[in-house]
């Protein structure tokens, strides 16, 4: 729906002709796209940014001014002093807002209010509902729907401007995947206005690489939350050889020298290879295949690793692979003629 709608904001605003060019931002524009994705699949109904071809209620300015803040804050050791109570009501968001991370606070209690009065959770299959059948309190729906938003819009627009920003600079990889594409779009309806199934878009594997391979060399998030020690210490096995870790000690993984690691990923690491990702032949040699399970186990730690694994890293991975197939389907469509 929503990627339909992103779209048709293309083709109706964004189309330049011999007469008139009309630049279209895409890194800015993804963003309305993964906000109404998110927003609907937590509150039950979407932003609207798309629609509106705006920041709605400005979110996404408030969000980076707010980043810029947090990240500021973290490199001079200050998170502490923000977190204080007395601090974090005087600089923090307030539902009293009327833009920002505040305003969308308050527009997420209205939804989880208004949808409680109706008394339609059981019958919905948003997140929203899913949390209120396991028992959470009306302020807990607030604040986990918000921390959906928070959470998954930004990291899935990243990980898109981070993909297309390679096929556009790579002509040879960009041809390849669509001529992958014309395959699946040759045995469709010309035009057809139907979404591609997430189950077709796993089984079209270079289009797949794409994706990991972006996310790879551009990761969407750098800094994953860190995971604490036990109080008792732990041992740890790296490169072969034990290593004890007293408790309390906090362990995270620095993504953007371990995605571009040659002893992981082969002596071109640093470069934009999609082709890596993909098994050619059955008869593969069995090393070849370990590396491959090697690559996916660091890949994964894009989004957590174990039971602290992103919740949303099914629907994240979805929306990407639909959202790249589809611009390329336009594309085609466009080239050809048929829009």
């Amino acid at each position: 729906m929503h990627i339909a709608e992103f779209i048709h904001l293309i083709r109706t605003k964004y189309l330049s002709t011999d007469r008139l060019a009309q630049p279209f931002d895409f890194a800015h524009k993804v963003q309305y796209l993964t906000l109404d994705v998110i927003s609907h699949v937590g509150f039950g109904e979407p932003f609207g940014d798309l629609q509106a071809d705006a920041d709605v209620d400005g979110y996404i300015e408030v969000g980076e001014t707010g980043l810029a803040v947090i990240t500021i804050t973290a490199a001079l050791g200050l998170t502490w002093l923000v977190q204080l109570p007395m601090v974090a009501r005087l600089l923090g968001p307030s539902e009293r807002d009327v833009s920002g991370f505040g305003r969308m606070m308050a527009k997420g209690r209205a939804a989880v209010e208004a949808r409680l009065r109706r008394g339609d959770m059981d019958g919905r299959s948003d997140m929203l509902a899913s949390f209120a059948r396991h028992g959470l309190t009306p302020d807990e729906l607030v604040t986990e729907s918000a921390l959906q938003i928070i959470a998954g819009a930004d990291t899935t627009a990243s990980s898109l401007r981070g993909i297309f920003l390679y096929l556009l600079t790579h002509p040879r990889v960009y041809a390849k995947l669509q001529a992958e594409v014309d395959r699946y779009v040759s045995h469709s309806a010309p035009g057809s206005s139907i979404i591609i199934p997430d189950s077709d878009a796993r089984k079209l594997p270079y289009l797949q690489a794409v994706i990991k391979e972006g996310m790879r060399v551009h990761p969407p998030v750098t800094d994953p939350l860190p995971k604490r020690v036990p109080d008792g210490g732990d041992t740890v096995v790296v490169d072969g050889e034990a290593v004890f870790l007293p408790g309390g000690t906090e362990v995270s993984a620095a993504l953007w020298p371990l995605q571009r690691s040659r002893a992981v990923f082969g002596p071109d690491a640093h470069l934009f290879r999609p082709e890596r990702w993909i098994v050619v032949d059955d008869d593969d040699e069995p090393d070849n295949l370990a590396r491959l399970a090697d690559m996916n186990r660091v890949h994964e730690l894009h989004f957590g690793y174990g039971r602290f694994q992103c919740l949303g890293r099914p629907i994240a991975l979805m929306e990407i692979s639909k959202t790249v197939f589809e611009v390329c389907t336009y594309l085609t469509y466009l080239y050809s003629g048929v829009y």
